[in-house]
């Protein structure tokens, strides 16, 4: 298909501005009727989701038994390290948390994106400063991204100091609230199986941190009219330790594998779990920070709630090299230190431009 051929007239910043004052987002575009893709939201050409590899097995692992019985726990210990190294993802089943939470979760904020906008307009903002902020394409303005992103989004700091149920949107605060103890009592168990994986103590990772940190990025990515000429969230690698995701059924998440994109199945009660810069960098490239993203459809709307584990860029101004135990004559430091405050306001600064930020710090 022939790419949109762009006007001369096409003022960027004037279409950008427009679709912000709208304060609708993507979902307002769709409820508009729209059958052609707005030129902000599209790609160039080499950017835009080719054919995915289908020979791939995307790692599954089981968690069940992991505190009953030593041997299990090393079994699963092994798998962990196996796909952290090699993928960088992998998708965990019996969890601990229960589906009728995860279907809860996605319900209630899937509610909150398709209330009616004169609603919804009240809570966007592009005030980073708030602890729940709703807004499409944070980084819209930023000239290094390609294009704009089709998809709307809330965000939320979970922890260590939690908004108010009153700051979050009526739909969804108490189930993103009750959520959090899940996901974090899951994010610190996969921190101790991922430095035992590393031949470390159990507690290593989590105890590192000087103030754990967790963030929400609650994505709806609305039906798209043109699919092929632009994407969800473009391809990116993420900031901290660690991520988990809940996915609905419909499905989009790609990731980056021996070159090529693989589809990650939509799996019922699973989780999707994936490395972060820094563990890639404490690690010193055990681990593996993995490029993904999301492609858009013409089949219906997709929510994905990405939980962020990792230290706090705001409490904490403590250097992260490469784990001094991990290091030998055979294995020298890959990259320099840094504190998570510079990394994360490096990203904030470009936006998603399709790179990794690792290679800056570089050895």
């Amino acid at each position: 298909m022939e790419s949109p051929r762009v006007e001369e007239s096409y003022d960027k910043m004037s279409e950008l501005k427009a679709f912000d004052d709208t304060k609708a987002g993507v979902k307002g575009l769709v409820d508009s009727g729209i059958t052609k893709v707005p030129q902000i939201f599209v790609l160039p050409p080499k950017d835009r989701a080719k054919k995915c590899e289908t020979h791939f097995v995307f790692p599954v692992i089981d968690l069940q038994g992991i505190d009953e019985d030593p041997i299990k726990h090393k079994e699963i210990v092994d798998k962990v390290r196996d796909a952290s190294e090699k993928w960088g993802f992998f998708q965990v089943v019996n969890h601990g948390i229960p589906t009728s939470v995860l279907d809860r979760t996605l319900q209630g904020t899937r509610q909150f994106f398709e209330q009616d906008n004169e609603v919804k307009k009240q809570y966007y903002t592009r005030d980073t400063g708030k602890k729940v902020v709703y807004t499409s394409n944070l980084d819209l303005y930023k000239s290094s991204v390609p294009a704009a992103s089709w998809r709307d989004t809330i965000f939320c700091y979970m922890a260590p100091n939690p908004p108010s149920l009153q700051e979050f949107p009526t739909p969804c605060g108490e189930v993103l609230i009750d959520f959090s103890k899940d996901v974090m009592k899951l994010g610190f168990t996969l921190l101790e199986l991922l430095s035992e994986g590393l031949g470390l103590d159990r507690s290593y990772l989590k105890d590192y941190m000087d103030c754990f940190h967790l963030f929400y990025s609650c994505n709806y990515y609305p039906p798209c009219p043109q699919p092929e000429l632009t994407m969800g969230t473009i391809q990116h690698t993420d900031i901290g330790f660690v991520t988990i995701l809940l996915q609905d059924d419909i499905g989009g998440l790609q990731v980056l594998h021996q070159n090529h994109w693989v589809d990650v199945p939509p799996t019922p009660g699973s989780l999707v779990v994936n490395i972060g810069d820094f563990l890639q960098l404490l690690s010193n490239d055990k681990y593996l920070s993995v490029e993904h993203r999301a492609i858009s459809n013409n089949v219906g709307s997709r929510m994905s709630i990405a939980c962020f584990f990792g230290e706090s860029p705001y409490q904490s101004s403590k250097l992260y090299g490469p784990i001094t135990e991990l290091l030998s004559e055979d294995n020298p430091p890959k990259y320099r230190s840094t504190t998570v405050k510079d990394h994360t306001s490096y990203l904030h600064n470009r936006g998603l431009d399709g790179t990794s930020a690792l290679s800056r710090y570089k050895i």
